[in-house]
């Protein structure tokens, strides 16, 4: 009966090494080259390298050794028809199959159930491109996927072939869900008209928002068992506004916004920082909220540097939060502290249709409205990346970010019954009507009047710190017109200039400055390069809405 006998691959100086160690072993081994080997994954009990440093080897000398079904992401080897030449074992646990794949058609092998079709995927004929995309799978599991040229000698005689990378981006993409559904559920808890407003008590509203407020904890972030409290800025009590499942003695506490005393509801107010509690049996600043909770999680409702209250949530397990929890917290409660302010704010003085109530209510909610654009940027760039679906998803909620926030004081003015007469209608500018104005300015003092002016006028202004924030708003959202300051934490503005025009070459900018000496010069370089506009502070009002009428009315060039 024959005997199998066990394999030996030689990798490397094969030439010399392959003799040799056929002289040594006679019939007991077999000893091949890899110069023979056809299949990547061939098995061999041996492997021998000699004579070849790591970087020298050839891409099947790496295949042969299994290095390739090592690495996390699947990799597959494509002809210019998309056939699978060869892919690693990772590539089949991805698609959990134990199916051949080798010699079948990628959208054979990868079946997409959102409508992607593979077969018309855009193939770029340079080897330094690539094309990336999503595909959500039957399983409800998503892939991420990266096609690229690349050259290498097939045995066909081709010289050029396709290396897709395959990885598994299932939770990235639930993130990116989440953090969508957080901004459409603050999209609709500040969705009122005017009319609704005006016709709801103060009592209904209040109502509404904890209906919603309950829904969306439930529904996005997945917390059955949670508390929001207000702070009393007076007394600094922090006074319930809506509990789910905590228990009745522990939801009617009276609680302080203390550092110690109040438990870390309290010194969550106090500091205005959030506070993890993964074990609450040995947490000191811990007080029993439900009687089954094993840890906690707390984040501050804030306005810009204000506390408004605080939002709890609990669990029965130990260890149930992490970093992840507390980012998609912290998203959560900047909403609905977005929303308690504007309810507060409306709750103080209604929103009538005379324009002094809405010049203030502008000045009031555009501040929060900025930093939720802001936030919504930050997303963008920094942790949803280039996936279209997402960004196009992300440009839709700030759109109606705008609309909302545009929305108070676009009618016209009525009997103001505090002062007994009628508030002056302002004369309108028809060019300024919807067009959107970005203002670059480190004062916020600036911020405010150019919200509070252009917006009288109908303009939809958002405001940013610096010239990185413009050119992440700039390379994000369209706008008519920039308004920038020469002096700005992080650039001149002469560089502010430059990064804009290298964004977008045709949104006309003017800049602004208060000071008599330029010393870089910013306004002349500015110039040299197509610049047509100067405000110097303090400007009139007519000065700057005469500037920035004549920015969105003169034509592009051709």
């Amino acid at each position: 009966m024959a005997v199998s006998r066990q394999r030996m691959l030689v990798i490397g100086n094969t030439a010399s090494t392959v003799p040799k160690i056929k002289e040594l072993t006679g019939d007991r081994v077999e000893v091949i080259s890899c110069n023979h080997v056809r299949l990547p994954d061939v098995s061999a009990d041996y492997v021998v390298v000699d004579g070849s440093e790591p970087q020298l080897m050839s891409d099947l000398q790496v295949c042969a050794m299994g290095l390739l079904s090592a690495l996390p992401d699947g990799i597959v080897l494509l002809d210019d028809d998309l056939t699978v030449l060869w892919h690693n074992s990772t590539f089949r646990e991805l698609l959990r199959t134990a199916k051949l794949i080798v010699g079948q058609r990628l959208h054979d092998v990868i079946l997409p159930a959102d409508g992607t079709d593979l077969r018309r995927i855009p193939i770029a004929a340079s080897c330094i491109e690539a094309v990336s995309f999503t595909v959500r799978c039957e399983d409800r599991s998503s892939l991420g996927l990266r096609l690229a040229r690349t050259a290498i000698n097939l045995e066909d005689g081709k010289q050029s072939a396709m290396i897709l990378t395959v990885r598994d981006v299932s939770m990235q993409v639930l993130e990116k869900q989440k953090q969508d559904s957080i901004y459409r559920a603050g999209l609709e808890m500040g969705n009122l008209t005017a009319e609704e407003v005006t016709a709801m008590s103060h009592e209904e509203r209040v109502m509404l928002l904890k209906d919603q407020i309950l829904q969306f904890t439930q529904e996005i972030l997945g917390y059955d068992t949670f508390e929001i409290r207000l702070n009393d800025p007076e007394t600094h009590e922090l006074i319930p506004l809506l509990e789910d499942g905590m228990d009745a003695e522990a939801a009617v506490r009276t609680l302080y916004a203390f550092e110690s005393g109040n438990g870390v509801t309290g010194f969550v107010a106090f500091s205005k920082r959030s506070y993890l509690c993964s074990d609450t049996q040995n947490d000191p600043l811990y007080l029993r909220g439900a009687s089954d909770a094993r840890s906690s999680l707390t984040v501050p409702l804030m306005i810009r540097d204000t506390v408004l209250g605080t939002f709890n949530v609990e669990s029965p397990g130990t260890l149930s939060f992490n970093q992840t929890d507390l980012d998609f917290l912290t998203l959560f409660s900047r909403v609905v502290a977005s929303s308690l302010n504007q309810l507060q704010l409306l709750a103080a003085e209604k929103v009538t249709v005379e324009t002094e109530n809405s010049d203030r209510l502008r000045r009031e909610i555009s501040k929060p409205s900025d930093e939720i654009l802001n936030a919504a940027t930050w997303v963008l760039e920094r942790y949803i990346g280039h996936d279209p679906d997402v960004c196009d998803r992300l440009h839709l909620i700030t759109d109606r970010v705008r609309k909302i926030s545009g929305h108070v004081g676009s009618v016209p003015g009525k009997v103001d019954t505090r002062l007994n007469k009628t508030t002056p209608q302002r004369p309108p500018r028809k060019a300024l009507m919807g067009k959107r104005v970005l203002v670059v300015d480190q004062d916020s003092a600036a911020r405010d009047d150019a919200h509070n002016l252009l917006g009288q006028m109908g303009c939809e202004v958002e405001a940013v710190q610096n010239a990185t924030e413009g050119c992440a708003m700039l390379r994000n959202y369209h706008y008519d017109v920039v308004l920038t300051d020469i002096r700005l934490s992080d650039a001149n503005g002469y560089e502010c200039f430059r990064r804009l025009r290298e964004i977008n070459s045709y949104v006309p900018i003017i800049m602004m400055t208060g000071f008599g000496y330029d010393a870089s010069h910013s306004i002349v370089k500015a110039r040299q390069e197509g610049l047509k506009a100067v405000l110097y502070k303090p400007f009139r009002r007519a000065q700057m809405l005469d500037e920035v009428e004549k920015a969105v009315t003169t034509p592009m060039p051709g």
